[in-house]
């Protein structure tokens, strides 16, 4: 970490990434990752998509569910523009539709992702939870996910620089395995996994915001969850991934510069793809968010 990568520029850094300008009527702007190399990660196109969307309607609703379809990979360094259509506005529900797009060389636009989010008025009614959240270790007994990679990384000295410098790149967000992976090794797994994850430093009292940054950390170890019943890794290159789907239910308020534990298993795979479920607890073991995701999940070659 640099000097100037300290948590609360890291954090302000995703703030400022995750906030759309609005250019004219139902037209956003959002801005590239500064230094971003290769392809945009998805969870930052469905939370900037999201923010459009939520700087569309009223203060008093409230976005609930989010659909998104990944029409193909953005680049890193362009802007992605935003652009809303109205679909419906009732009394209780609202729906926006979000179309994000980047503009090639010769100008001609190119959708990346197509987003559904639908907002609600909060109301009272009936109420249960029947998903309780696992046991597991509290994040303080936990290594970070930056130590698990160095850590990693020590042993394995033939790992390409590129991808070396990616995963030691300073983020925003914590993550903290409640049983990690060990990359060096190829023994298959139950397609389970959960860990904490909070932002490194506060966030802005922006309710918009918190939404927002739990879309975009919804993203993170999804896909992956499909592969661990076949012990292979995305460290170790064996495999080649894509999300084609995203979709996260909000079904209340939670910070998300404080501890949650994103709880990910995958029921299927075939075919070339592999399906994900989460669901995301607070620490007092409330569920806040459930997601889905469908993603390709090829092997490119034996595994080690």
């Amino acid at each position: 970490m640099n000097e100037q990568d300290t948590p609360e520029t890291l954090v302000a850094g995703l703030v400022d990434l995750l906030t759309v300008s609005r250019k004219s009527e139902d037209a956003y702007a959002a801005e590239p990752q500064p230094g971003g190399i290769g392809r945009v990660f998805g969870g930052q196109v469905v939370a900037q998509a999201l923010q459009a969307a939520q700087a569309s309607v009223p203060d008093d609703l409230v976005a609930h569910s989010l659909h998104a379809y990944f029409l193909r990979g953005g680049e890193e360094g362009p802007p992605i523009d935003l652009s809303i259509a109205r679909d419906f506005d009732g009394r209780s529900f609202a729906n926006r539709r979000v179309v994000a797009s980047q503009t090639d060389k010769d100008g001609t636009p190119r959708p990346i992702l197509n987003l559904t989010a639908s907002f609600q008025r909060p109301e009272e009614g009936l109420s249960h939870e029947a998903s309780p959240m696992p046991d597991v270790p509290p994040p303080e007994e936990l290594l970070t996910d930056a130590e698990v990679r160095r850590q990693f990384l020590e042993d394995m000295p033939n790992v390409p620089e590129d991808q070396r410098n990616w995963a030691l790149r300073p983020r925003p967000i914590e993550m903290r395995n409640t049983n990690p992976v060990d990359w060096r090794e190829s023994e298959p797994r139950e397609p389970e996994a959960a860990m904490w994850l909070r932002t490194v430093a506060s966030l802005p009292d922006d309710p918009a915001i918190h939404r927002a940054v739990i879309a975009y950390a919804s993203d993170y170890s999804l896909l992956g969850t499909a592969a661990l019943p076949h012990g292979i890794s995305f460290m170790r290159g064996e495999i080649k991934g894509a999300s084609l789907d995203h979709a996260v239910w909000f079904h209340a308020p939670a910070r998300a510069d404080e501890w949650l534990l994103y709880v990910t298993d995958s029921p299927w795979s075939g075919g070339g793809r592999g399906f994900n479920r989460g669901r995301i607890f607070t620490r007092d073991g409330r569920l806040i968010a459930s997601t889905a995701q469908e993603g390709v999940l090829r092997q490119t070659h034996k595994k080690r």
